[in-house]
C-alpha cells in the first residue's frame, strides 16, 4: 500500500525495518496478540485471491471448445484477473492506508464473491473476460493489505517467517487452485471453477472481519489520486498491448497502447517526483535492494505463472490429459515449493537475499529447459512432474528473499509501498510473462499451422476461412476437425504440432527472461555483507 504512514501507538517513533532477520534495538523481534490467528486469516485472504488467480489456466481448453474462442481471447480470460490486479494494486493499496485497511479487505474478499459467480454464468467470453478483470479488482483491494499488515505487526525474524508462510502459501495456492479446478472440471463442466472460491472467500471474509484488528497506524497523509489513475492506465495499456501484438490485423491497436503506456509512465514518473504525497516514493525505490528485488520477483512469479498457464494445455491439447489430470499434474511444483519456504528463510537469514535468488533462478533455469527440451508430443509424466517440481523448488527459493528485500530496504513509513510492489511482483510479473508467452504461444501457432497448410497437397482445396479457424486456436482447429471428418485425424495432428512449436516459442522467451534476470542479481543486487551495510545506512537516511 504504496502511500503508508505507519506510526507507533502513541505517537511515539516508529522502528525502523530492516531486511536483517537478526534482532536489533532498531527492530526487535515482535509479534501481534493472537498472531496463530492473525496470520491465518491474513493468509487465508491472501489464498483466495492466489486460488482465483490460477483456476483458468485448467479451464481454457474447455471454454475455447464452448465459446469457439480464438487463442487471443482465451489468452485474455487467463490474464483478465492478473490485469485487473496489477493495474490496481498501487492506487488502492494508497487508499485502504488512508481511509482503512480492514474496510478494504473486508469489501475485496466481500466483492470476489460475485465476481466469482459472475465468471461462472457468464453467457459469452467477453462476459467472462469482464468478470475477470473485476475478481482481480476485488483482490487489489484485499490482497495488498496483507503483507503490509504483515510488515507493521511483525519485526525480526517472525516476520521473516511469516512472509516466508505467506508467499509459500500464496504460490501452492495458485498450484493447488488447477489441482481443484482439474477436479471440478471433470464432473461439473468450466463454470465450477470460478464458483469454487465463493466459499472459501465468505470464510476469509468472516476471518477477516473479526480477527484483523481495525485502524492499524493508518496514514493521515492525502491520497495521489493523479498518480493512482496514471499507475492504473499505464498497467493496462501495457499488458493489453503486448497481447494484442499477436492478434491478426491488431498492431495498430498494440502500437496504441504502447503509445498510452508509455505517456502514461512518463506523467506517472513526473507526477511522483512533484507530488509531496507521492503514491510511490522513487528515492526508496532507487535503492538497489529494493528495484533489483522487484525486478527479480517480477520474473520470478511471472515464471511461475507461465509455466501454470502453458502446461495445462500443452497436457490437454498434446498429451490427452483430461482435467484432473493435468490438474494433479502440477502437485510436485505445490510440494517443492513448501519445502523450499523455510530454508529459504534460513538462507536469508544466515547467506544473504542474493545468494538465495540466484539459487532459486538456476533451479527455475533448468526448469524452463526441461519443457523446452523434453515436453514432447510423445512425453511420459516423468518430464511433466521433473518440470513442475523444480519451477516450485526454485519459486519457493527466490519468493521469500524477493518480498522480504522489499520489505526490509524501507522504512515502516513506506511499508504499504512495498507490499504493493511485491504485489506487483506476483500480479504484473504473471500478467506481463503470460501475455508475452501467450502472444508467442499464439504467433507461434499460428505460423507452423498456416506452414503446414502450405506443404499440404490439399492446400488449394482450403479456403481462406477455414484457415482462419485452423490457425485461431487449437479449440478452433478441433471444431473443424469435427466439421470435416474425413481429415479430423490430420488436422489433430498438425494442431497438436503447431502447438508444441509455439509452446517452444514460449519456452525459449521465458529462459531468455530467467537468465536476464539472474545476470541482473548477480551484478546488481550487492552481497551479504555489503546488503547488511547499505541496510545500516538505510536506517540511518530513514530515522534522521
Amino acid at each position: 500500500m504504496p502511500s503508508a504512514r505507519i506510526r507507533a501507538a502513541g505517537g511515539a517513533q516508529p522502528p525502523t525495518l530492516t531486511a536483517n532477520a537478526s534482532a536489533t534495538p532498531a527492530e526487535p523481534d515482535k509479534a501481534p496478540a493472537r498472531a496463530g490467528l492473525v496470520a491465518a486469516a491474513l493468509i487465508l485472504v491472501a489464498t483466495v485471491a492466489n486460488l482465483n488467480l490460477a483456476v483458468a489456466n485448467v479451464a481454457l481448453p474447455s471454454i475455447g471448445v464452448s465459446f469457439q474462442a480464438s487463442q487471443t481471447a482465451l489468452d485474455l480470460v487467463a490474464v483478465g484477473y492478473s490485469l485487473g490486479l496489477a493495474a490496481s494494486v498501487l492506487y488502492l493499496g494508497a487508499l485502504g492506508d488512508r481511509y482503512g485497511r480492514k474496510l478494504m479487505l473486508v469489501v475485496g474478499t466481500a466483492l470476489a464473491i460475485p465476481a466469482s459467480l459472475l465468471a461462472g454464468f457468464a453467457p459469452t467470453i467477453y462476459v467472462l473476460f469482464a468478470a475477470r478483470l473485476l475478481g482481480g479488482l476485488a483482490a487489489g483491494m484485499a490482497y495488498p493489505t496483507t503483507l503490509a499488515l504483515i510488515t507493521a505487526l511483525w519485526a525480526g525474524p517472525r516476520r521473516t517467517k511469516v512472509i516466508a508462510l505467506w508467499s509459500a502459501t500464496g504460490g501452492a495456492a495458485t498450484a493447488l487452485g488447477a489441482m481443484i479446478a482439474g477436479v471440478l472440471l471433470t464432473k461439473y463442466g468450466w463454470p465450477s471453477v470460478f464458483v469454487m472460491s465463493a466459499p472459501l472467500a465468505v470464510i476469509a471474509l468472516a476471518m477477516a472481519w473479526l480477527l484483523v484488528p481495525a485502524h492499524v497506524d493508518e496514514s493521515k497523509d492525502p491520497v495521489d489520486h493523479l498518480g493512482g489513475v496514471l499507475s492504473i492506465v499505464l498497467v493496462g495499456s501495457l499488458v493489453l498491448g503486448i497481447n494484442f501484438v499477436a492478434v491478426p490485423g491488431g498492431g495498430k491497436a498494440a502500437l496504441g497502447l504502447f503509445g498510452i503506456f508509455a505517456l502514461a509512465l512518463l506523467g506517472f514518473l513526473a507526477r511522483q517526483r512533484a507530488a509531496k504525497f507521492p503514491l510511490y516514493d522513487l528515492k526508496v525505490a532507487a535503492r538497489p535492494v529494493f528495484w533489483v528485488a522487484a525486478c527479480a520477483g517480477i520474473i520470478v512469479f511471472g515464471t511461475l505463472m507461465a509455466a501454470m498457464f502453458i502446461g495445462p494445455q500443452f497436457l490437454q491439447n498434446v498429451l490427452g490429459y483430461n482435467s484432473a489430470q493435468a490438474g494433479f499434474a502440477v502437485l510436485p511444483a505445490v510440494v517443492f515449493m513448501m519445502v523450499a519456504a523455510p530454508i529459504s528463510a534460513q538462507l536469508v537469514n544466515t547467506r544473504g537475499a542474493r545468494f538465495t535468488l540466484l539459487i532459486g533462478y538456476a533451479v527455475i533455469l533448468v526448469a524452463f529447459v526441461v519443457m523446452l527440451l523434453l515436453w514432447t508430443e510423445n512425453a511420459t509424466y516423468w518430464p511433466v512432474a521433473l518440470a513442475y517440481g523444480l519451477v516450485g523448488l526454485g519459486v519457493g527459493f527466490a519468493g521469500t528473499p524477493a518480498s522480504h528485500s522489499l520489505t526490509g530496504s524501507v522504512p515502516v513509513s513506506r511499508a504499504g509501498m512495498a507490499s504493493g510492489t511485491a504485489d506487483l511482483q506476483r500480479d504484473l510479473g504473471g500478467a506481463i510473462m503470460q501475455s508475452i508467452l501467450g502472444a508467442l504461444l499464439t504467433a507461434g501457432y499460428a505460423s507452423a499451422f498456416a506452414s503446414t497448410i502450405a506443404a499440404s497437397p490439399q492446400s488449394a482445396r482450403v479456403s481462406s476461412a477455414v484457415q482462419n479457424e485452423l490457425t485461431k486456436s487449437y479449440a478452433s482447429a478441433q471444431a473443424v476437425a469435427q466439421q470435416y471428418p474425413q481429415y479430423s485425424a490430420q488436422i489433430t495432428a498438425a494442431a497438436k504440432s503447431s502447438f508444441l512449436a509455439g509452446a517452444d516459442w514460449a519456452y525459449a522467451a521465458g529462459i531468455i527472461a530467467i537468465v536476464l534476470g539472474a545476470a541482473l542479481v548477480f551484478f546488481v543486487f550487492p552481497n551479504h555483507d555489503r546488503e547488511k551495510e547499505l541496510l545500516t545506512e538505510y536506517a540511518a537516511e530513514d530515522s534522521a
